[in-house]
Parts: C-alpha cells; structure tokens; sequence
C-alpha cells in the first residue's frame, strides 16, 4: 500500500539525520578497503558514495523505497564508476551466487523485516573469500540501555520506517559468518539507545 510518509517524508528526513559528520567519518573508514565488484544493500539517499575509493569497479546498489531516488541522483553524477540501481529488498536478490567481491550495509540491517534471510542473501551472493562491511546501529551492552530500546523499539518502527533499536547486530552477523571482525562502541555524538554501533566486516570462507 502506498505510503506517502515512506516514500516523501522519510527519505528526506533520513538524509538530514544520516549525514553528521561523525557518521560521515565511521562510512569513510569502513569502505576505504571495499574493491572490485560490489553490491551496496540499503543504498537510502546515496550517503555512502563519496567514500567508496577508486577500487570499485562497478557499484550494484539496493534499495525498497522508491521515494529515495530523487535525492540520489545528483550524487550518482559525481561518481566514475558504473553504478546499477534496483528498487527491491535485500531479503531476495536476484543475483547468482558468487557474484561479488564485497557486500555493504551501513545502518540497514536494522530495518529488514526479515533480517536473517537478508544476510544469508548476503552471504550467498559473495564470492568465497569475499567480505561484507557493515556498520550498524543495535542492542547495546547496559542492562538499562536495553530495557529503553526494547520499549522504545515499537514507536521507532513507525516513525523510522521498520527501524529496530533492540538487535544485536552481533548474534545475527555470527549466525551466518563464521568469520567476524567486529568492534561494538556507544558513539558518543549519540544517545546510547540508538547510538550504539557495530562495526565490522565479516568475510565468507571457501568452507562456508
């Protein structure tokens, strides 16, 4: 059913939110090693392209909502590698197996509805040895941090589009990934509800 709060309100207001400079440093650090053939999953307003380095040599981008593109656009024009844009889920990729070399999600995982099938999808499309960066923002480590995102999660899906304060990004990487390099911090320009971020990558074995 068409939403005109998702579709015109949200990607605006989520551009504003996502684009601090403290943020635009963590997306900077973790892409500086993603190369060769990549699929970016949760692509929202294109925050991300400035800091993809010139050893992408092409850029799949997902994304559901629509709404994001017009904002998208004058970013796409100021890349130089070929960058491919589909409106679908990350939780059903049309790709084969073994198509690319790097995944990315940058504060996405907490909004899939069905976020286990979206990281074995994942895990499916990437190469054996290929690696998935992510940052996220999820559960955090205080008892009493925990307490206020759970209760606060149910309010938070509605005004931020499906977004959940209250996983643990963690659990549900290492579920799929048996190998996992992951940092977990408070991000201090953040409150620690929704300001507790995981940040790692985790890398697909030939055993996998």
């Amino acid at each position: 059913m068409f939403n005109p709060y998702s579709r015109w309100i949200f990607p605006r207001l989520m551009d504003a939110v996502m684009s601090t400079d403290n943020l635009a440093q963590h997306r900077r650090s973790l892409l500086a090693e993603v190369s060769g053939k990549v699929l970016e999953i949760g692509f929202g307003t294109g925050l991300n392209l400035p800091y993809y380095p010139n050893t992408i040599e092409q850029l799949t981008v997902v994304d559901p909502n629509p709404g994001m593109r017009s904002i998208v656009q004058p970013r796409l024009s100021a890349v130089t590698f070929p960058v491919e844009s589909c409106v679908l889920s990350g939780e059903a990729l049309p790709m084969p197996d073994n198509t690319f070399d790097c995944v990315v999600s940058t504060w996405t995982l907490c909004s899939i509805a069905n976020v286990e099938q979206a990281l074995r999808e994942i895990h499916r499309v990437l190469k054996p040895g290929g690696r998935f960066f992510f940052i996220e923002h999820g559960l955090s480590d205080d008892p009493k941090v925990q307490t206020w995102q759970h209760r606060l999660t149910p309010i938070q899906r509605v005004i931020a589009d499906g977004c959940h304060l209250d996983r643990d990004i963690r659990q549900l990487v290492e579920q799929v990934f048996p190998t996992v390099t992951l940092e977990a911090f408070a991000e201090p320009s953040l409150p620690e509800i929704g300001g507790y971020f995981y940040k790692g990558i985790a890398t697909k074995t030939t055993q996998d």
